[in-house]
């Protein structure tokens, strides 16, 4: 499976501007900049999206494991907070928190925990944080 999502930029950091486009076509020409990113004006970033990206894959990964082990949640709620920080060399993402309120029919709280860490492990996302980067480019 492949998924795919674009980013077209103009200008310099700071005054330029940016749109954001899913391949799905959900976000189509989104808007982002210096801004929405660094200054907490309104508008969306990477790392709002890398955060809905790992909420969504966690709480999908949980759900697998839970039916795994034959519970079914009625509900899973998950916020995924990502950090980024300066660090020596620039800027990065350096924390991803989860925070999850679950309403699981017959969990007990000791395989709860268990079956959450180990979706925690497992979500692909998760795996992407810590994952080697490529890259490919090419100069028009």
């Amino acid at each position: 499976m492949k998924s795919t999502g674009s980013a077209v930029w103009q200008g310099g950091l700071k005054e330029g501007k940016g749109t954001l486009t899913t391949g799905s076509g959900v976000l189509s020409n989104v808007p982002y900049g210096f801004s929405s990113r660094f200054e907490g004006e309104k508008g969306t970033n990477p790392e709002e999206l890398i955060a809905v990206a790992h909420a969504g894959c966690f709480s999908m990964a949980l759900s697998m494991i839970l039916g795994e082990a034959g519970l079914t949640a009625e509900k899973l709620d998950t916020t995924a907070e990502i950090i980024l920080e300066k660090v020596d060399d620039g800027f990065a993402v350096t924390k991803s928190h989860l925070t999850l309120t679950a309403t699981i029919p017959g969990a007990e709280d000791g395989q709860f925990q268990e079956l959450a860490a180990k979706a925690k492990a497992g979500c692909p996302i998760s795996k992407l944080l810590t994952a080697e980067i490529t890259l490919d480019a090419t100069l028009a």
